[in-house]
């Protein structure tokens, strides 16, 4: 597995990407002007009620009527529609939220794809990193192999005793168990990148891959972009969506003008004097509320209001405070890290050849054992420094990137 294909997958399978998608749908569903009352209401209403009714009546001509369980029809019906004429701009600012809403959902999914993004990276590497400590602990095994064939060569000569022996198989049998050791350190890392893409975590994958550090990154193009981090610009929309808040509450306080109109159907069948009667026809009107006192809710609401707008700048402030100064403690360690690597390098480099200068001068019985060992240790350490250094780089590489939204699949 590639790092690109790494990335692909764990895109395309990420279940945070799956609910920040579901946001963005959401909202994008919700931003219409008929959610935010900008379009007309229509209804229509329907009720046909039968009932039995006895009458007894006497008009003042004289006539009298009389009936028992006689049948009774009501029925009415109407269509209406009405709209909003004018409510102080609330229907404006609400609409103007819900496209806010909509932006800020997908600025904040693009930060989710660029930490995902970002968590593969780190662990694809962590587990490169890891295999080469396996292959430093290989090499430092074949020395002690080596060492131990050239301690059992020298005893049948006569030469070595069985401390020597022994201290030289002990050393081995340590070096084995630090690998199976550390190949159980590599399968989690393999487990936890698996868990990243959202993958079977018992899967098998094979990565052949060494660490290549972008030496290019430049503070001052990091630091430049830092306000188009989709964090922060998520941020400056929850500025502009409390803004419309408050918009949109001042609005109760001002008159609301509403234009309506219909079409009634009432018919009435019964018995008495009147056994038919029906009325019919549309309807058009125009209606106005003034709010006039509402025990100031309105007033606090608005007040309130105005104060997360403030919140939402602090919190926007904050953010960009946190993340200036972690670009330039990510930038100080990766300077810091690439200017160590150069010396690392040849310092494993001189470990190595160190290594194959004491087993040869042991071979010839002008080293000790102990300077064996040493000059093991010298070179596990060293190789162990080395990785993690590059892998130091490449965490700072990947962070600073993603602090400036330039990681790309």
């Amino acid at each position: 597995m590639t790092l690109k294909q790494a990335v692909d997958i764990a895109l395309k399978n990420s279940l945070d990407i799956e609910l920040l998608q579901n946001r963005v749908s959401i909202d994008s569903v919700l931003n219409h002007y008929g959610v935010a009352g900008g379009l007309p209401l229509v209804s229509g209403n329907l009720a046909d009620n039968e009932q039995i009714t006895s009458v007894d009546q006497k008009l003042n001509t004289g006539v009298e009527i009389s009936r028992r369980n006689a049948a009774a029809n009501t029925l009415s019906a109407n269509v209406t529609a009405n709209m909003i004429l004018y409510n102080g701009g609330r229907v404006v600012a609400t609409k103007k939220r819900l496209a806010q809403l909509q932006q800020q959902s997908m600025k904040l999914l693009n930060s989710q794809v660029q930490n995902v993004i970002a968590d593969v990276t780190n662990a694809y590497y962590d587990v490169v990193r890891q295999q080469y400590y396996i292959i430093t602990l290989e090499r430092s095994i074949e020395a002690a192999v080596q060492r131990l064939d050239i301690v059992k060569a020298t005893q049948q000569a006569g030469l070595a005793n069985n401390a020597e022996l022994f201290q030289s198989q002990i050393d081995l049998n340590a070096l084995l168990q630090q690998k199976q050791a550390q190949e159980l350190v590599t399968a989690q890392a393999k487990t936890e990148l698996l868990r990243l893409l959202t993958l079977q975590t018992d899967s098998s994958v094979l990565i052949q891959d060494s660490i290549i550090v972008d030496r290019t990154v430049d503070f001052a193009n990091v630091y430049n972009r830092l306000d188009k981090n989709p964090d922060i610009a998520a941020a400056a929309d929850q500025i502009r969506i409390n803004e419309l808040i408050v918009k949109e509450t001042a609005s109760q306080r001002y008159p609301s003008l509403r234009a309506n109109t219909g079409f009634n159907l009432n018919r009435n069948v019964g018995a008495g004097q009147l056994v038919f009667n029906q009325s019919y026809g549309p309807t058009l009107g125009i209606g106005m509320t003034i709010p006039i006192y509402n025990g100031s809710a309105f007033s606090r609401q608005q007040k309130a209001a105005e104060i997360n707008v403030n919140t939402a700048v602090v919190q926007k402030d904050i953010l960009l405070r946190d993340y200036t100064a972690n670009a330039v403690k990510t930038y100080q360690a990766y300077k810091s890290t690439l200017q160590q690597l150069e010396t690392e390098k040849a310092n494993n480099l001189l470990t190595g050849q160190l290594l194959e200068l004491v087993m040869k001068r042991f071979e010839l019985r002008q080293a000790t054992i102990v300077e064996v060992k040493n000059a093991q240790q010298s070179f596990e350490e060293s190789g162990f420094r080395l990785t993690n250094l590059n892998y130091a780089a490449k965490f700072a590489e990947t962070e600073l990137k993603r602090l400036g939204s330039m990681l790309s699949n």
